[in-house]
């Protein structure tokens, strides 16, 4: 098997994964990553990530063309951002996970630290979070949104939409984006309830011992 047919049947298997577990639903939520030569593997526009198929993913060339497979994603720009100014992101996934996308809705949410830090594993995976405005899907500002964090954030929270992780592989970006929805789960579920955050020196801790981005 060669290399990208490996990175193909990954790519399924952990999509699959997360709609087995109820991440993401019908055909929402979208998924890519870097081939060997720069170029990228990513989900098909209309697909569930529990049904897709290896040999249809979408292929771009290392210029960015289509160059195989079915019609890509609509939230390319999504993508195209954050593998432009993230020159060490290697795989980008945006669900449409429930919890998450509720405590967008929720009043005062911190727009800069979308996530409380109620939990170092969120800090490790993500650093701060961004909370970014609502867009429609597939509008091509989403992308300019994330451009305008020049590179600076790991992960974005689409206001009533859902979260937009990249990371350094196809698994590290999975592992990430179910750490975001397990955080927004647990403040969700202590929404009301004045939980115990992390201090700012724990914070500080964590980001210096696992050496996170922690960008302002």
């Amino acid at each position: 098997m060669t290399e990208e047919a490996r990175l193909r049947e990954q790519i399924c298997d952990l999509a699959k994964s997360l709609f087995d577990r109820g991440l993401t639903h019908g055909s929402t939520g979208n998924i890519s990553a870097r081939t060997s030569d720069g170029g990228l593997l990513v989900s098909p526009t209309g697909t569930s990530f529990g049904r897709l198929d290896p040999s249809r993913l979408s292929r771009f060339d290392g210029n960015g063309q289509h160059i195989a497979g079915d019609k890509p994603t609509k939230e390319m720009p999504l993508h195209s951002a954050f593998y432009s100014t993230r020159s060490q992101a290697g795989a980008v996934v945006h669900l449409h996970s429930c919890h998450a996308v509720a405590w967008s809705m929720m009043p005062d949410v911190n727009e800069d630290d979308f996530l409380p830090p109620l939990t170092p594993y969120a800090i490790m995976q993500l650093g701060r979070v961004k909370l970014l405005p609502f867009f429609r899907p597939g509008d091509p500002a989403m992308g300019e949104a994330v451009r305008g964090l020049a590179g600076k954030r790991t992960a974005v929270m689409l206001a009533n939409h859902g979260p937009v992780v990249a990371g350094k592989d196809v698994e590290a970006a999975c592992n990430a984006i179910e750490e975001l929805e397990a955080t927004a789960r647990l403040a969700m579920l202590t929404c009301g309830c004045r939980p115990r955050q992390l201090k700012a020196e724990e914070i500080l801790d964590v980001v210096t011992t696992f050496n996170v981005e922690w960008e302002a």
